[in-house]
């Protein structure tokens, strides 16, 4: 089962949430961007910590879902989510 780990926090640099993702017992570790998150999950521009945190968490079903398609498409230790992640798919 996969699950979120750890609480989530907004990057050092202000410009996504970072969350801990299990997947097949591996740690990896994620990234959203903030303008993932403007874009797709209703967070407005220039919104404090604690409102970036809240639209992570009411979207965090989600996020988690692409982050973990993400990881089984690419071996890799660290996944970036991007706005274009979670574009309609062409």
């Amino acid at each position: 089962m996969n699950a979120l780990e750890l609480e989530p926090s907004v990057s050092s640099d202000g410009r996504g949430v970072v969350f801990v993702l299990s997947v097949r017992g591996r740690d990896i570790e994620c990234v959203v961007t903030r303008e993932a998150l403007e874009q797709h999950f209703w967070l407005q521009p220039g919104a404090a910590e604690a409102r970036v945190l809240k639209a992570f968490s009411e979207g965090r079903m989600r996020i988690a879902a692409v982050a973990e398609r993400k990881v089984r498409a690419r071996a890799a230790e660290r996944i970036v989510l991007t706005v274009h992640d979670f574009s309609l798919r062409r």
